[in-house]
C-alpha cells in the first residue's frame, strides 16, 4: 500500500511541475492569462466531472459548504493567475521553487491566525528559506523584484487555500468532489475576468488546443487525483515531502524545453529552499523523535 501512496506521490508532484510546458506555448501566442486559465479550469472541471459520474460519486453539497467552496476556488484561481504572470518577469524553474515556499507561508499564517507554535525547526526553516532567495536574488541569474512579488502572492494565495481547506465545514469533503468545485469557481472567476477585460479569446491553432487539453488533463485533473490517492494511502506529510519534485520538474522543462540558464548560485538557491520546506514538513516527526531520544537518554 505504501509503494502505491508513494508513487501516486510522485506522479502528483512530477506532473504538476509539467504546467509552463503546455502553459507558456499557448500564452506566447497572445492568448490572455484569462482566457488560457478559463480553458484550463473548464476543461479539467468538465473532466473530472466525467470520472465522478462514471464512478455514480456524489456532486452533493450543503449550504454550509457553498461559501467555503466558492471562496476555495477564488483563492485557488488567483494562485493560478500569479503563478503565469510571474512567467512574464521569472524563469521557469526560478518561479516553480519559489512558488514551494508556500508550506512555510502555511506555518507562519497557522501561527498568526491561529496562534499555533512555531517551532525551532520551523524557525530555522524561514531563515533557510529566506536566505535560498537572497542568494537567488544574487545569483548569476538576475531575479526580477516585481516578478518575486509576483510569485510569493501566488505562494500566498495557496497557503490560505489549503487552511481553509483545513479549517472549515469541507474539511471532511471526499477530495475529488472538492476539487471538482474548485476548478468550476476558478473557471467562473476567470470567465467573468475575460468578459470585463473584452471576452475569451479563441485559441489561434490546434497545437494550443492540444496544449490547453494537456494542461487541463495532466498537470490539473491527473495531478489533483494523484495528490488524492497519495494523501489517502501515505498521509498528508509523506505527499508533501514527495512534492519537493514539483520545482525540480519545472527547472527541467525550463533547462530543456526553454533554454534557460541553470547556474550554481540558482542550483544553491533551490538547494536552500527545497531543504527549508523539508524542514516545514517534516519539523512535528523530528521532534517527536528528539523527544522520544531525549526521554531515553534520562
Amino acid at each position: 500500500m505504501k509503494f502505491k501512496g508513494y508513487l501516486w506521490g510522485c506522479v502528483s508532484s512530477a506532473t504538476y511541475g509539467l504546467i509552463p510546458l503546455f502553459g507558456l506555448p499557448v500564452l506566447r501566442k497572445a492568448v490572455s492569462y484569462d482566457s488560457l486559465l478559463f480553458y484550463r479550469f473548464s476543461c479539467a472541471a468538465i473532466l473530472l466531472a466525467l470520472i465522478m459520474f462514471l464512478r455514480k460519486e456524489s456532486f452533493k453539497v450543503t449550504k454550509k459548504e457553498v461559501v467555503p467552496l466558492i471562496i476555495l476556488g477564488i483563492l485557488f484561481a488567483l494562485s493560478a493567475q500569479f503563478l503565469f504572470w510571474s512567467y512574464s518577469f521569472l524563469s521557469v524553474g526560478l518561479a516553480s521553487t519559489i512558488l514551494f515556499t508556500y508550506p512555510i507561508f502555511v506555518a507562519m499564517l497557522m501561527a498568526v491566525l491561529f496562534k499555533e507554535r512555531i517551532s525551532r525547526i520551523s524557525q530555522l526553516a524561514i531563515v533557510v528559506a529566506f536566505s535560498g532567495v537572497c542568494l537567488l536574488y544574487q545569483g548569476d541569474v538576475s531575479i526580477n523584484v516585481w516578478g518575486l512579488c509576483i510569485i510569493l502572492l501566488s505562494a500566498l494565495f495557496y497557503a490560505i487555500f489549503i487552511i481553509v481547506v483545513n479549517k472549515s465545514p469541507v474539511k471532511n469533503m471526499q477530495g475529488e468532489k472538492l476539487i471538482f468545485y474548485a476548478l468550476s469557481i476558478s473557471a467562473c472567476f476567470f470567465f467573468i475576468q475575460a468578459q470585463v477585460k473584452g471576452g475569451i479569446q479563441i485559441l489561434p491553432d490546434t497545437e494550443s488546443v492540444i496544449n490547453i487539453i494537456m494542461l487541463a488533463t495532466i498537470p490539473t485533473v491527473v495531478s489533483c487525483i494523484a495528490m488524492v490517492y497519495a494523501v489517502q494511502y501515505i498521509g498528508s506529510t509523506s505527499t508533501a515531502v514527495l512534492g519537493a519534485l514539483e520545482p525540480v520538474t519545472a527547472v527541467a522543462v525550463g533547462v530543456f524545453a526553454f533554454n534557460e540558464v541553470f547556474s550554481l548560485n540558482l542550483a544553491i538557491g533551490i538547494c536552500f529552499i527545497l531543504t527549508a520546506v523539508l524542514l516545514i514538513i517534516m519539523s512535528g516527526r523530528i521532534e517527536k523523535i528528539a523527544r522520544q531520544r531525549s526521554f531515553h537518554n534520562k
